[in-house]
């Protein structure tokens, strides 16, 4: 299957036929991200300071269970938008036109002018476990919700690369340019940072002692985050990932990411990107996920983003995406076929009548 429709079937099979208004009711009676907040706070709420976290037997905070990162809150703040905050009328209300959006998607006047309802195919933000996020953006710092301005340097090897994807052709014109998505190799569930999609928003967190493993359904891919205080992998060795150290500050898990690699770029990060997430469990059903992006290669200061982490039944199913999967040679055997169609229609035109 193509990469672009790979979703999983969690709340088809586990609960039938949700439709997007039993998902804005269901969001409509759950706890809200920021209810309680006045516009200037930076936490998640004053939860996180009355709950403590179970523990587990060797006495590290439990972080452990199936949890989904699934918004509709966009990283940036959208620019026609001033304030921190929505009302939670105004957050049920676009959060409602959102799902319908995501719901049909077709392209009028052209061959996918054809009703194709994607709830039906695991667009679980609509279907499943959602925190109502207040926040119009999920960047907290800058204040003004939106990402820093872009170094000299981050502007220079912006077109660069720029300029290098034009040279190699269109994004269909051979594998390499395909997106690192749609060859099945990274996507951005799997981070670093952590940020949810249409589907597969899922994770699984497990801890053994020293350990904390976070699992991500989409890709399957799994961070094994040892707490030894072991240093860093060495400069010279690079991963998609990166190398993540963990330690505990109270009850909050901070994983420190290094090593990462030019193959990836996280909204247009270098090589050198240091993230430090934290993850600290403020109620029995949510974890709260904030990082911060320390670049000065591509961005005149840090930011930092915070998503709510909500429980979710679960289980983790599997994501059957794999690189070199057969469904990327549908997207090139595709892009040839309308090459050829348009070559045709184009000779013909040429042609003497």
């Amino acid at each position: 299957m193509n990469g672009r429709f790979q979703m999983n079937h969690r709340f088809l099979v586990l609960v039938g036929g949700l439709v997007v208004p039993a998902a804005v009711t269901w969001l409509s009676t759950r706890p809200v991200a920021g209810q309680a907040r006045s516009a200037g706070a930076r936490t998640s709420g004053s939860s996180a300071k009355a709950y403590t976290a179970p523990r587990t037997p060797d006495g590290q905070p439990d972080l452990q269970g199936i949890w989904t990162n699934a918004t509709y809150s966009p990283l940036e703040r959208p620019k026609n938008v001033t304030k921190e905050f929505y009302s939670r009328e105004e957050a049920l209300d676009l959060a409602k036109r959102a799902a319908a959006e995501e719901a049909e998607q077709t392209e009028p006047g052209t061959v996918a002018d054809v009703h194709y309802d994607f709830t039906q195919f695991g667009l679980d933000r609509s279907q499943g476990a959602m925190a109502l996020n207040l926040r119009t953006s999920l960047i907290v710092d800058p204040p003004d919700g939106r990402l820093p301005p872009l170094s000299a340097e981050g502007q220079r090897r912006a077109a660069e690369r720029a300029a290098a994807r034009k040279s190699r052709g269109g994004p269909h014109d051979a594998v390499q340019n395909e997106p690192l998505g749609a060859r099945c190799i990274l996507m951005d569930r799997n981070g670093p940072p952590m940020l949810g999609g249409a589907y597969n928003n899922t994770y699984q967190i497990m801890q053994a002692p020293g350990y904390v493993m976070i699992l991500t359904e989409m890709l399957h891919d799994v961070r094994i985050v040892p707490l030894d205080g072991r240093p860093h992998l060495p400069p010279n060795v690079r991963q998609w990932t990166g190398s993540y150290r963990g330690h505990w500050e109270g009850q909050t898990l901070v994983v420190e990411t290094t090593n990462l690699t030019d193959k990836f770029a996280f909204q247009g990060s270098s090589e050198n990107m240091r993230l430090t997430e934290r993850f600290t469990r403020v109620a029995e059903d949510t974890i709260r996920y904030h990082f911060t992006v320390d670049d000065p290669a591509t961005w005149t200061r840090p930011w930092s983003a915070e998503v709510p982490w909500k429980k979710d039944i679960g289980p983790i199913f599997e994501h059957a995406c794999h690189e070199g999967n057969y469904g990327l040679y549908n997207t090139l055997a595709g892009a040839r076929a309308e090459e050829k169609r348009a070559a045709e229609e184009a000779a013909k035109k040429k042609s003497p009548k």
